[in-house]
């Protein structure tokens, strides 16, 4: 009995529909696959590095981003602002940031890498209330020994533009600098220690 004839074409025909079919499913499956090795926002909440642009934080000025479910601040502190941070050692109840509430790349006295940017946990080391940012340089009605920084509303804690505490008030300790890096002039990322890498 003779063999039918193959017809080339259909051959060729069905051999492309397969492997489009096949590249298309391959597609398909590798989507949710990727996906699902990108942080979620619940994972990122629970301590995965968060990158802030800084492009448009002005002199002065303090933004405030999410990590590890706190609020941690971004002070970008003008030249008079750095210049106060030396004339009041004597008064704050650890100038020199002995107690570790700081990466050790941030412990000299503007508690950061570049002194121009700080960067701090933004929660009161008495009981977790949120100090306000009070940024002018000079006594302030509350408190007159007072020269600015941040003030605690909740207990009368005061801070300087550094995070550290003044002597006298509730708060115990200075506030915390989070580990952080800088990727470039513009951008940081919070969580990310610059030689150790993910917190």
């Amino acid at each position: 009995m003779a063999e039918p004839a193959v017809d080339d074409g259909r051959r060729r025909f069905l051999t492309l529909t397969t492997a489009v079919v096949g590249a298309a499913g391959v597609a398909a499956l590798s989507v949710p696959f990727l996906a699902s090795m990108w942080p979620s926002e619940q994972a990122q909440a629970a301590g995965a590095p968060v990158t802030i642009d800084l492009s448009r934080l002005e002199l002065g000025a303090m933004m405030i981003a999410q990590w590890r479910g706190v609020p941690v601040w971004i002070v970008r502190r003008t030249e008079e602002q750095l210049a106060e941070l030396s004339k009041h050692g004597a008064r704050l109840r650890d100038p020199n940031s002995d107690v570790e509430q700081q990466p050790a790349y941030a412990k000299n006295e503007f508690r950061s890498i570049k002194p121009e940017y700080l960067v701090l946990v933004g929660i009161c080391t008495h009981l977790g209330c949120s100090p306000l940012f009070e940024p002018q340089v000079g006594p302030q009605p509350f408190t007159p020994q007072w020269d600015g920084g941040f003030f605690c509303p909740c207990h009368g804690s005061t801070f300087d533009l550094a995070g550290r505490v003044f002597q006298g008030v509730p708060a115990p300790t200075n506030l915390v600098v989070p580990p952080y890096r800088f990727d470039d002039a513009n951008q940081v990322t919070i969580g990310l220690d610059p030689a150790l890498g993910a917190a």
